[in-house]
């Protein structure tokens, strides 16, 4: 195929959040339950553990027994803003996100994902331009270790596709790029952006996507996501990094008729397809 397929800690919540699997399983449950391998932390599911050396080197261990790539971690600091019109809010974010970049050096991640909120709604330039300079502090700190910054679609300013392309053509660095996500194209209320439109405005930045489904229909198709016209989109854009499977329906119990298990099924037929 032309892409490869990651798993999304996401996908598995409910498991994580009831302690039928912890984050230190996820490597062994992506590679046995899956066959997949390559994983994409979520920062919630090892709150605090970022500069535990003694877990980190555990976590890294789990995941090389088992042969699965650590890809990257998506950051959930929501209290930092990154993209707050005050210098010194911004300064903070910058500092609670450092631990993570190296977090995700040890590991051996390419990548962490970082979320664009805390900005003024009446100021679209202002927020664009709060965010670029988190972005330009953050990628020259993970530069020295290789590892990118990313800003997925996820919801507000962010889910406008023109207002975050925009972002990264501001920025113009190679350290920095998006995680175009199929889903999140809520802005605000009821307002929702197009969101074949935002993957493609998306993609010419994207170091990874995250494919996101929800629950399927009887005949295992998906109702809300027409997932083989969003990934024309990231093939047309010559992507051929990690598709990473965030599936965001009901998962009570890990099976292999689960939500994960088909949506990886999916994506191997149009894989097939399309390659």
């Amino acid at each position: 195929m032309f892409f490869d397929i990651s798993l999304a800690e996401w996908s598995l919540r409910v498991p994580l959040r009831k302690g039928a699997i912890s984050n230190l399983d996820f490597p062994e449950v992506a590679r046995k339950q899956y066959d997949i391998g390559a994983v994409e932390y979520v920062s919630g599911f090892f709150e605090d553990k970022e500069q535990n050396q003694t877990y980190l080197k555990q976590l890294r261990q789990r995941a090389e027994d088992q042969g699965v790539d650590n890809a990257l971690i998506m950051i959930d600091l929501y209290q930092y803003k990154t993209a707050s019109p005050d210098p010194k809010e911004r300064a903070k974010a910058v500092e609670m996100h450092k631990p993570w970049i190296d977090a995700a050096h040890f590991l051996g991640c390419h990548a962490v994902r970082v979320n664009g909120n805390g900005y003024d709604e009446k100021d679209r330039q202002g927020a664009a331009d709060a965010l670029a300079d988190t972005l330009h502090q953050l990628a020259d700190y993970g530069k020295g270790s290789d590892i990118n910054v990313l800003v997925e679609n996820h919801g507000g300013f962010s889910s406008d596709g023109k207002w975050l392309a925009g972002v990264m053509q501001q920025v113009n660095r190679e350290q920095v790029g998006t995680l175009p996500d199929f889903g999140n194209n809520r802005i605000k209320d009821e307002e929702r952006y197009d969101r074949y439109l935002l993957v493609e405005e998306l993609m010419p930045y994207a170091q990874g996507v995250s494919a996101k489904t929800y629950d399927f229909e009887p005949d295992g198709t998906q109702g809300r996501v027409d997932v083989m016209r969003l990934m024309k989109i990231v093939k047309y854009a010559g992507f051929e990094g990690y598709v990473g499977i965030e599936f965001g329906g009901k998962l009570e119990e890990i099976g292999p008729q689960d939500g994960v298990s088909k949506t990886k099924r999916l994506l191997e037929e149009i894989g097939k397809q399309l390659s």
